[in-house]
């Protein structure tokens, strides 16, 4: 006898088999978690070129459809070359070549700026480390001569921190004698730069190689969706894919095209001001400036800090520096921040505090820089899993009207808090919900009713017709 799928052995076995699976799975992840983490790091560590090449890609994919668009495709309408596959395959091989160049040439130009601007300034801050802690010394002492309490207060701190100081040198110095551990670390470092180079030559060897056919890996990845899920969860997982698209990529390139404006506008600033070392603070607060809400803070404290410490006898220009950094936030927070990037998450301040501390926590500096923008996706997600669900319970979306209700009886209906009834303000708003809703099951009521008379209306027209017809055929 043949057994079907529904036979409820069959169903107690599947559910033993799976049960049992996930109880040994579970075992092995609970006492063997370091040897998984061990494999997940060895397997990452195969693929991070693959990964780089992929992200390389995704980031250059922008520049490579404005070359393609707006600059090759109408050259070569111009020179009155037909469309065909090799003119394609050709204004596809030119615009890679220019954007990979282009890429490089910017990096070139910013590593070539920014050594020979801030490496000197830090060799001088280095030269002059002597001088800067003499005037601070100085500048100290003349400031708590006038405040014999404070005085007092920060003799001990000095002293304490003179001594942590002694001991991290004297430490220091050990660790320096140790000349085969600092060899160990050296080499350690060089190797992880190496790698580190190495990965990033394959990935952009890799990102030429996707952005060519880039069309075609799209088109195998719907086919494969299709094949795999029905239709609606295809469709709706495409929909998904590009609303995630177009979170990333406008809110990381509006980002670095804000950080660019705020560095340059920084660096005039700074230079107008007479602002020591105004191109290494510029990096600073441009470079921070990608990162969201905290980024500012992070580039604006060390930067007042090399400030003060390199003129600490003209204590406004960092009191002055501060001031200014402050002003450029808010042009930047309230003008050009939104609008190069818009509302492009839809997020609270909360929320983007939130994801930041969580994703920066989890990830470091790469995190902060996309924890934004991944949340921006979730939460975007479950408003649409909650919308969707309250529209098949038919209840409003808006959160507001969820403010004055204690309970929804059974009959769909909002009942009040005692607060929301005694109170005006409270009343009024659970009011409008109530009176909404009756509007709306009135008018349903109505519309049924109307498509009852129009068919009996029908019914009626149709009975007349046949009547008139068999008085016409007697006749």
């Amino acid at each position: 006898m043949k057994l079907k799928i529904d036979n409820k052995y069959i169903k107690w076995g599947l559910t033993a088999f799976l049960v049992i699976a996930a109880g040994i799975c579970f075992y092995y992840l609970i006492f063997h978690a370091y040897d998984i983490m061990e494999n997940i790091k060895s397997i990452s560590g195969v693929i991070t070129p693959i990964l780089s090449g992929l992200v390389i890609a995704y980031l250059l994919t922008p520049i490579l459809n404005e070359l393609e668009k707006k600059l090759l495709t109408p050259l070569f309408d111009k020179m009155k070359i037909k469309p065909s596959p090799k003119r394609q395959k050709a204004i596809r091989a030119i615009s890679i070549f220019l954007t990979e160049v282009l890429v490089l040439v910017l990096i070139y130009a910013l590593v070539a700026m920014l050594v020979s601007q801030i490496v000197p300034s830090i060799r001088a801050i280095v030269s002059n480390f002597d001088v800067y802690v003499a005037n601070v010394s100085t500048w100290l002492n003349d400031t708590l001569e006038n405040h014999p309490d404070l005085k007092n207060y920060v003799i001990p701190q000095v002293d304490k921190a003179s001594a942590e100081l002694e001991k991290w040198l004297e430490d220091t110095a050990t660790l320096i004698a140790k000349s085969s551990e600092i060899l160990k670390t050296v080499s350690l470092s060089i190797i992880s730069f190496l790698k580190a180079t190495w990965n990033f030559i394959i990935g952009f060897i890799i990102s030429i190689y996707v952005l060519a056919s880039k069309e075609k890996f799209a088109d195998q990845s719907k086919k494969i969706l299709y094949a795999m899920f029905r239709k609606n969860a295809a469709n709706s997982i495409l929909r998904s894919a590009r609303f995630v698209h177009r979170t990333f990529i406008g809110f990381i390139s509006g980002k670095v095209l804000d950080s660019i404006i705020i560095g340059l506008l920084c660096f005039i600033g700074t230079t107008f001001m007479g602002t020591p070392y105004a191109m290494l603070v510029s990096v600073i607060v441009g470079v921070t400036n990608v990162i969201p809400f905290f980024g500012p803070y992070l580039g604006a404290i060390p930067s007042a800090l090399l400030i003060l410490i390199v003129d600490v006898t003209h204590p406004l220009n960092c009191l002055y520096f501060v001031i200014f950094i402050f002003l450029l936030q808010q042009f930047d927070g309230n003008v050009l921040g939104p609008k190069i990037l818009g509302d492009s998450t839809g997020l609270s301040g909360f929320w983007v505090i939130f994801a930041i501390t969580l994703f920066g926590g989890l990830f470091g500096i790469p995190g902060m820089i996309i924890g934004v923008p991944t949340f921006a996706v979730i939460y975007a997600a479950v408003r649409k899993i909650v919308n969707y669900n309250l529209n098949k319970k038919n209840l409003p979306l808006n959160s507001t009207a969820y403010s004055d209700m204690e309970c929804i009886d059974e009959e769909g209906n909002f009942q009040p808090r005692v607060e929301a009834v005694t109170t005006p303000k409270r009343k009024s708003t659970y009011a409008l919900i109530r009176e909404k809703l009756a509007e709306k099951r009135a008018n349903e009521k109505k519309s049924e009713t109307k498509m009852t008379e129009g068919a009996a209306t029908q019914d009626e027209q149709k009975a007349d017709t046949e009547e008139s017809k068999g008085n016409k055929e007697d006749e």
